[in-house]
Protein backbone atom coordinates (compact mmCIF):
# COMPACT_ATOMS: atom_id res chain seq x y z
CA UNK A 1 0.00 0.00 0.00
CA UNK A 2 2.90 2.36 0.73
CA UNK A 3 4.17 1.96 -2.83
CA UNK A 4 0.75 2.91 -4.15
CA UNK A 5 0.40 5.90 -1.81
CA UNK A 6 3.89 7.12 -2.74
CA UNK A 7 2.92 6.86 -6.41
CA UNK A 8 -0.12 9.08 -5.84
CA UNK A 9 1.29 11.67 -3.44
CA UNK A 10 3.00 13.86 -6.10
CA UNK A 11 -0.39 14.35 -7.80
CA UNK A 12 -2.55 15.42 -4.86
CA UNK A 13 -2.25 19.13 -5.62
CA UNK A 14 -3.37 18.50 -9.19
CA UNK A 15 -6.53 16.93 -7.84
CA UNK A 16 -6.91 13.15 -8.15
CA UNK A 17 -10.03 12.03 -10.03
CA UNK A 18 -10.76 8.30 -10.00
CA UNK A 19 -13.13 6.18 -12.08
CA UNK A 20 -14.72 4.42 -9.12
CA UNK A 21 -16.94 1.36 -9.46
CA UNK A 22 -16.88 0.30 -5.81
CA UNK A 23 -15.16 -2.98 -6.64
CA UNK A 24 -12.06 -4.15 -4.82
CA UNK A 25 -9.59 -2.65 -7.33
CA UNK A 26 -10.99 0.86 -7.39
CA UNK A 27 -11.67 0.71 -3.63
CA UNK A 28 -8.00 0.07 -2.84
CA UNK A 29 -7.01 2.78 -5.31
CA UNK A 30 -9.41 5.26 -3.71
CA UNK A 31 -8.28 4.39 -0.17
CA UNK A 32 -4.64 4.94 -1.18
CA UNK A 33 -5.47 8.23 -2.90
CA UNK A 34 -7.37 9.53 0.14
CA UNK A 35 -4.40 8.60 2.34
CA UNK A 36 -2.04 10.37 -0.07
CA UNK A 37 -4.14 13.52 0.26
CA UNK A 38 -3.92 13.29 4.06
CA UNK A 39 -0.16 12.73 3.93
CA UNK A 40 0.45 15.81 1.81
CA UNK A 41 -2.08 18.03 3.57
CA UNK A 42 -3.70 18.90 0.26
CA UNK A 43 -6.98 20.78 0.54
CA UNK A 44 -8.31 19.07 -2.58
CA UNK A 45 -10.15 15.84 -1.68
CA UNK A 46 -10.14 12.93 -4.09
CA UNK A 47 -13.00 13.00 -6.58
CA UNK A 48 -14.53 9.54 -7.10
CA UNK A 49 -16.67 9.32 -10.24
CA UNK A 50 -19.10 6.43 -10.63
CA UNK A 51 -20.84 5.72 -13.91
CA UNK A 52 -24.51 4.77 -13.87
CA UNK A 53 -25.24 2.85 -17.06
CA UNK A 54 -27.53 0.19 -18.49
CA UNK A 55 -24.65 -2.30 -18.46
CA UNK A 56 -23.84 -1.95 -14.73
CA UNK A 57 -26.24 -3.00 -11.93
CA UNK A 58 -27.74 -0.02 -10.06
CA UNK A 59 -26.90 -1.61 -6.70
CA UNK A 60 -23.20 -1.19 -7.48
CA UNK A 61 -23.72 2.57 -7.83
CA UNK A 62 -25.41 2.86 -4.44
CA UNK A 63 -22.65 0.86 -2.71
CA UNK A 64 -19.94 2.88 -4.45
CA UNK A 65 -21.36 6.18 -3.20
CA UNK A 66 -21.50 4.98 0.41
CA UNK A 67 -17.93 3.66 0.31
CA UNK A 68 -16.50 6.77 -1.34
CA UNK A 69 -18.02 9.05 1.26
CA UNK A 70 -16.84 6.81 4.11
CA UNK A 71 -13.26 7.20 2.86
CA UNK A 72 -13.55 10.98 2.78
CA UNK A 73 -13.75 11.40 -0.98
CA UNK A 74 -16.07 13.61 -2.96
CA UNK A 75 -18.44 11.47 -5.00
CA UNK A 76 -20.18 12.12 -8.29
CA UNK A 77 -22.48 9.87 -10.28
CA UNK A 78 -22.56 10.33 -14.03
CA UNK A 79 -25.36 8.92 -16.17
CA UNK A 80 -23.96 7.43 -19.37
CA UNK A 81 -25.96 5.64 -22.06
CA UNK A 82 -23.54 3.31 -23.84
CA UNK A 83 -26.20 2.50 -26.40
CA UNK A 84 -26.15 6.08 -27.67
CA UNK A 85 -23.30 4.70 -29.78
CA UNK A 86 -24.99 2.44 -32.29
CA UNK A 87 -21.76 0.44 -32.72
CA UNK A 88 -21.87 -0.66 -29.07
CA UNK A 89 -25.43 -1.97 -29.45
CA UNK A 90 -24.15 -4.72 -31.74
CA UNK A 91 -21.54 -5.93 -29.20
CA UNK A 92 -18.50 -6.00 -31.52
CA UNK A 93 -15.19 -7.49 -30.39
CA UNK A 94 -13.89 -3.97 -29.70
CA UNK A 95 -16.97 -3.16 -27.58
CA UNK A 96 -14.89 -2.63 -24.43
CA UNK A 97 -12.73 -0.09 -26.27
CA UNK A 98 -15.80 1.80 -27.50
CA UNK A 99 -17.42 1.78 -24.06
CA UNK A 100 -14.28 2.89 -22.22
CA UNK A 101 -13.74 5.69 -24.73
CA UNK A 102 -17.25 6.95 -24.03
CA UNK A 103 -16.93 6.60 -20.25
CA UNK A 104 -13.52 8.27 -19.98
CA UNK A 105 -14.65 11.17 -22.12
CA UNK A 106 -17.30 11.79 -19.43
CA UNK A 107 -14.73 11.27 -16.65
CA UNK A 108 -12.35 13.85 -18.08
CA UNK A 109 -15.16 16.36 -18.56
CA UNK A 110 -16.43 15.93 -14.99
CA UNK A 111 -12.93 16.20 -13.55
CA UNK A 112 -11.90 19.25 -15.55
CA UNK A 113 -15.17 20.99 -14.67
CA UNK A 114 -14.33 20.46 -10.97
CA UNK A 115 -10.70 21.57 -11.37
CA UNK A 116 -9.05 18.11 -11.34
CA UNK A 117 -6.23 17.22 -13.70
CA UNK A 118 -4.86 13.80 -12.64
CA UNK A 119 -7.10 10.95 -13.74
CA UNK A 120 -6.76 7.26 -12.90
CA UNK A 121 -8.64 3.96 -12.94
CA UNK A 122 -8.36 0.52 -11.37
CA UNK A 123 -6.89 -1.88 -13.92
CA UNK A 124 -4.32 -4.21 -12.32
CA UNK A 125 -1.36 -6.27 -13.51
CA UNK A 126 -3.51 -9.33 -14.23
CA UNK A 127 -5.49 -7.30 -16.78
CA UNK A 128 -2.42 -7.19 -19.02
CA UNK A 129 -2.51 -10.98 -19.39
CA UNK A 130 -6.02 -11.29 -20.88
CA UNK A 131 -8.04 -9.66 -23.67
CA UNK A 132 -8.69 -6.09 -22.47
CA UNK A 133 -9.25 -3.79 -25.49
CA UNK A 134 -10.47 -1.11 -23.07
CA UNK A 135 -6.89 -0.54 -21.93
CA UNK A 136 -6.19 1.15 -25.25
CA UNK A 137 -8.97 3.65 -24.51
CA UNK A 138 -7.47 4.28 -21.06
CA UNK A 139 -4.10 5.16 -22.57
CA UNK A 140 -5.58 7.28 -25.35
CA UNK A 141 -7.53 9.32 -22.78
CA UNK A 142 -4.37 10.00 -20.75
CA UNK A 143 -5.79 8.16 -17.75
CA UNK A 144 -3.32 6.40 -15.43
CA UNK A 145 -3.57 2.88 -13.98
CA UNK A 146 -1.65 3.08 -10.67
CA UNK A 147 -2.37 -0.52 -9.61
CA UNK A 148 -0.92 -1.78 -12.86
CA UNK A 149 2.02 0.63 -12.73
CA UNK A 150 2.80 -0.59 -9.20
CA UNK A 151 2.62 -4.18 -10.52
CA UNK A 152 -0.17 -5.25 -8.15
CA UNK A 153 -2.06 -8.45 -8.94
CA UNK A 154 -5.69 -9.13 -8.07
CA UNK A 155 -4.71 -11.42 -5.21
CA UNK A 156 -2.40 -8.77 -3.75
CA UNK A 157 -5.10 -6.13 -4.09
CA UNK A 158 -7.58 -8.30 -2.20
CA UNK A 159 -5.05 -8.71 0.61
CA UNK A 160 -4.51 -4.95 0.73
CA UNK A 161 -8.26 -4.40 0.87
CA UNK A 162 -8.61 -6.88 3.74
CA UNK A 163 -5.73 -5.27 5.64
CA UNK A 164 -7.38 -1.87 5.21
CA UNK A 165 -10.73 -3.22 6.41
CA UNK A 166 -12.47 -2.42 3.14
CA UNK A 167 -15.87 -4.06 2.68
CA UNK A 168 -15.03 -4.74 -0.96
CA UNK A 169 -12.18 -7.12 0.00
CA UNK A 170 -14.36 -10.21 -0.44
CA UNK A 171 -16.65 -8.75 -3.07
CA UNK A 172 -16.74 -10.84 -6.26
CA UNK A 173 -15.87 -9.09 -9.49
CA UNK A 174 -18.88 -7.76 -11.38
CA UNK A 175 -17.88 -6.73 -14.90
CA UNK A 176 -20.43 -5.08 -17.16
CA UNK A 177 -23.39 -7.15 -18.26
CA UNK A 178 -22.21 -7.12 -21.87
CA UNK A 179 -19.83 -9.97 -21.01
CA UNK A 180 -22.82 -12.30 -20.66
CA UNK A 181 -23.55 -12.37 -24.39
CA UNK A 182 -21.43 -13.57 -27.34
CA UNK A 183 -19.78 -10.93 -29.48
CA UNK A 184 -21.79 -9.68 -32.45
CA UNK A 185 -25.06 -10.35 -30.61
CA UNK A 186 -27.27 -7.25 -30.50
CA UNK A 187 -28.04 -6.11 -26.97
CA UNK A 188 -31.54 -6.34 -25.56
CA UNK A 189 -32.43 -4.36 -22.41
CA UNK A 190 -35.01 -6.89 -21.25
CA UNK A 191 -32.66 -9.86 -21.71
CA UNK A 192 -29.83 -8.18 -19.80
CA UNK A 193 -32.22 -7.37 -16.95
CA UNK A 194 -33.29 -11.04 -16.76
CA UNK A 195 -29.67 -12.20 -16.72
CA UNK A 196 -28.87 -9.75 -13.92
CA UNK A 197 -31.91 -10.95 -11.96
CA UNK A 198 -30.80 -14.56 -12.37
CA UNK A 199 -27.27 -13.84 -11.15
CA UNK A 200 -28.60 -11.93 -8.16
CA UNK A 201 -30.89 -14.85 -7.30
CA UNK A 202 -27.99 -17.33 -7.44
CA UNK A 203 -25.80 -15.16 -5.22
CA UNK A 204 -28.63 -15.03 -2.72
CA UNK A 205 -28.56 -18.85 -2.67
CA UNK A 206 -24.95 -18.75 -1.44
CA UNK A 207 -22.94 -18.90 -4.68
CA UNK A 208 -19.93 -16.55 -4.72
CA UNK A 209 -18.68 -16.22 -8.30
CA UNK A 210 -21.61 -16.38 -10.70
CA UNK A 211 -21.98 -15.71 -14.41
CA UNK A 212 -24.95 -16.44 -16.64
CA UNK A 213 -23.75 -16.61 -20.24
CA UNK A 214 -26.57 -16.71 -22.79
CA UNK A 215 -26.13 -18.52 -26.10
CA UNK A 216 -29.61 -18.47 -27.63
CA UNK A 217 -31.47 -20.63 -26.60
CA UNK A 218 -29.02 -22.02 -23.98
CA UNK A 219 -28.24 -20.43 -20.62
CA UNK A 220 -24.76 -21.50 -19.48
CA UNK A 221 -24.21 -21.10 -15.74
CA UNK A 222 -20.69 -20.61 -14.37
CA UNK A 223 -20.02 -21.07 -10.65
CA UNK A 224 -16.85 -22.03 -8.79
CA UNK A 225 -16.10 -25.79 -9.15
CA UNK A 226 -16.01 -26.03 -5.35
CA UNK A 227 -19.71 -25.05 -5.44
CA UNK A 228 -20.69 -27.84 -7.85
CA UNK A 229 -21.97 -30.14 -5.05
CA UNK A 230 -24.17 -27.34 -3.68
CA UNK A 231 -25.36 -26.57 -7.20
CA UNK A 232 -26.41 -30.18 -7.82
CA UNK A 233 -28.21 -30.32 -4.49
CA UNK A 234 -30.27 -27.35 -5.65
CA UNK A 235 -30.41 -28.13 -9.37
CA UNK A 236 -34.19 -28.56 -9.51
CA UNK A 237 -34.82 -25.29 -7.69
CA UNK A 238 -32.21 -23.50 -9.81
CA UNK A 239 -33.68 -24.87 -13.04
CA UNK A 240 -37.16 -23.71 -12.07
CA UNK A 241 -35.91 -20.25 -11.10
CA UNK A 242 -34.11 -19.80 -14.41
CA UNK A 243 -37.10 -21.06 -16.41
CA UNK A 244 -39.34 -18.68 -14.49
CA UNK A 245 -37.09 -15.92 -15.85
CA UNK A 246 -37.84 -17.12 -19.38
CA UNK A 247 -34.80 -19.27 -20.16
CA UNK A 248 -35.57 -22.58 -21.87
CA UNK A 249 -32.41 -24.71 -21.66
CA UNK A 250 -30.27 -24.54 -18.51
CA UNK A 251 -26.71 -25.90 -18.35
CA UNK A 252 -23.90 -25.97 -15.79
CA UNK A 253 -20.49 -25.22 -17.32
CA UNK A 254 -18.16 -28.02 -16.18
CA UNK A 255 -15.10 -25.76 -16.47
CA UNK A 256 -16.62 -23.59 -13.76
CA UNK A 257 -16.38 -19.84 -13.30
CA UNK A 258 -13.66 -18.08 -15.26
CA UNK A 259 -13.35 -14.46 -16.17
CA UNK A 260 -13.53 -13.69 -19.88
CA UNK A 261 -14.91 -17.04 -21.04
CA UNK A 262 -16.69 -15.23 -23.90
CA UNK A 263 -13.28 -14.18 -25.24
CA UNK A 264 -12.16 -17.70 -26.10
Amino acid sequence: MKRLIDYLMPHTNEGICIAFSGGVDSSVLLAAACQAVKNTGSDKPVLAVTFSTRLHPHGDTVEAEALARSLGAKHQIIEVDEFSDERILNNPKKRCYLCKSLLFKSLLQAGHDAGYTFFCEGSNLDDTKVYRPGLQAVREAGVFSPLMDCELTKAEIRRLAADAGLKAADKPSTPCMATRLPYDTRFDYELLDRINEGETWLRNQGFYNVRLRFHEPILRIEVDPTDFPMFMEQHETITKAMKDLGFKYITLDLEGFRSGSMDI
